[in-house]
């Protein structure tokens, strides 16, 4: 996932996504085989905003751990000034837009994606580098999340 800020009008590209998580969040996706987490999401914010970001800075990561089946998953979280490019109005995950980063984050949790207002923090507070959660699709049980 990543933060493309334009800091010169305090404001951050937002998605209002409709597959899989929806509500408010920054554009991301999946590693492809053979692709770093740096390059995929360069590739994933061209796809899903049509902007070319370079210089990506990683400022954090959650580990999320399943106690269903021990199985482990980890999500890179990156942010740039550098963008160039036309905005997308739309893509297949949805609306792409400019938000004012102070109008984001006073968003109530139901407009933001599940857990987003998390993956902010990581964002936003550089005190703060990595998340832990764990989760259960069994039992539904979730624990917070736990930063280091």
């Amino acid at each position: 996932m990543c933060m493309v800020l334009d800091k010169s009008k305090n404001r951050v590209l937002v998605q209002k996504r409709e597959k899989y998580w929806t509500g408010f969040a920054f554009p991301g996706g999946h590693v492809e085989i053979g692709e770093s987490y740096y390059d995929s999401t360069v590739r994933e914010v061209k796809e899903e905003t049509g902007l070319t970001v370079e210089n990506l800075q990683i400022c954090g990561l959650i580990h999320w751990d399943c106690l269903d089946d021990g199985e482990q998953y980890l999500v890179y979280l990156y942010r740039t000034t550098d963008f160039s490019g036309d905005l997308l109005d739309r893509t297949e995950e949805g609306a792409v837009f400019w938000m004012d980063i102070d109008e984001l984050q006073s968003q109530p949790d139901e407009k933001l994606c599940p857990y987003f207002r998390t993956y902010l923090r990581l964002f936003l507070d550089d005190t703060v580098f990595e998340a832990h959660a764990t989760y259960s699709d069994i039992t539904k049980e979730e624990n917070p999340f736990e930063f280091r």
